[in-house]
């Protein structure tokens, strides 16, 4: 099988990469306090497992696509407070991407998804790829990567009908992986209920962090975790970002539906 993984790649087969137009994975994540019960890799574990499965399915479909290393650092100041966590501002975060994305397309890579693994980097991934799109001219892609796979979510889990931090969902698909880095010997003195979920939306924001919303850093009841049930989200997954990658409207050109003039007045080009 073609090597899909960049870190294990020669270089001349990156550049047969980039000859095929693949698309680049890029998975980005965070290290960061998951509860007493996980290893503050989750984050960077999911993205990238999440992202070599999706590539193997699009692979095997025909498509051409490559899995860069996955960018740990994230925006994880929520999660201070419980130790365990490395933080960067988001003007860091921004310029570890376009350097990423500068190095790429200075390859002859021209297609991006970025696969976002943590939840405190949702924003911040948006607002990159409107400004890396705008500068680089490419299409640029990002999305979390369990929300591809939102409505398979909601048939698996018991306690929740998304991924909270270090609850079911998490705890399963680490469960799957690695669960020699699971200590589940107190799971439910682990459990912390929480009725949130990922679309709420409120008529205001305050920024507040996590010791504000749970007392030992779980949102969740780990103890509905199953490696079984990991398994089967981390393929809901992969399915989920391979259709994305194997979209081609997602990567076409965007088309310009402007009028002429509104107003009387011409319209420029950008």
């Amino acid at each position: 099988m073609q090597q899909l993984e960049w870190m294990k790649c020669k270089a001349h087969e990156l550049r047969a990469h980039a000859n095929d137009d693949a698309v680049v994975i890029l998975p980005v994540a965070s290290i960061e306090q998951h509860g007493p019960h996980l290893p503050t890799m989750t984050d960077t574990l999911l993205a990238y497992e999440t992202s070599v499965r999706a590539a193997r399915l699009v692979h095997q479909r025909g498509g051409k696509v490559v899995v860069a290393p996955t960018v740990w650092s994230g925006l994880s100041e929520h999660h201070v407070a419980f130790g365990g966590t490395l933080t960067v501002d988001y003007q860091t975060f921004y310029l570890i991407l376009r350097a990423l994305v500068d190095s790429m397309t200075r390859q002859g890579f021209r297609r991006i998804l970025i696969n976002n693994g943590h939840g405190g980097n949702m924003d911040a991934c948006k607002m990159a790829t409107q400004e890396l799109t705008l500068e680089f001219g490419i299409p640029l892609v990002s999305t979390t990567y369990p929300v591809p796979a939102m409505a398979g979510f909601k048939e698996v889990l018991e306690d929740q009908d998304f991924v909270m931090h270090a609850g079911e969902a998490e705890t399963s698909m680490v469960m799957a992986l690695r669960p020699e880095l699971v200590d589940d010997s107190n799971l439910a003195g682990c459990a912390n209920p929480y009725e949130g979920s990922l679309g709420e939306m409120h008529s205001s924001y305050r920024w507040q962090g996590f010791a504000a919303r749970t007392r030992n850093g779980v949102l969740g009841d780990p103890t509905r975790a199953s490696a079984e049930k990991g398994e089967r989200l981390l393929d809901l997954c992969a399915e989920g970002l391979a259709k994305l990658i194997l979209d081609t409207d997602l990567w076409g050109p965007s088309a310009d539906i402007r009028l002429d003039q509104t107003g009387g007045v011409p319209l420029k080009d950008d």
